[in-house]
């Protein structure tokens, strides 16, 4: 599962408003893309997509919609392994 950087900075920095933490959204979505670069880069299980994983973007998506697309993922997937 996977959404863009920005998509996430608003995510991330919704859940700093709501704590009341001392941050912009710029300064999120610069923690993002470098941790991205760090999880994605290090030389030991860097983070990376498994070979037969199905890859789900979930940007702009309403919770009710990613629920929908993700039941039919699932449906798709058991209906090949028949």
């Amino acid at each position: 599962m996977t959404a863009s950087v920005e998509e996430r900075a608003k995510r991330r920095f919704k859940e700093f408003q709501e704590k009341k933490a001392d941050i912009t959204l710029e300064e999120v979505k610069e923690n993002i893309e470098k941790r991205d670069k760090i999880d994605s880069g290090r030389s030991v299980s860097p983070l990376k997509k498994a070979d037969d994983a199905i890859e789900f973007d979930n940007t702009g998506l309403a919770i009710n919609d990613e629920l929908y697309m993700l039941l039919n993922i699932i449906k798709e997937v058991q209906l090949k392994k028949k």
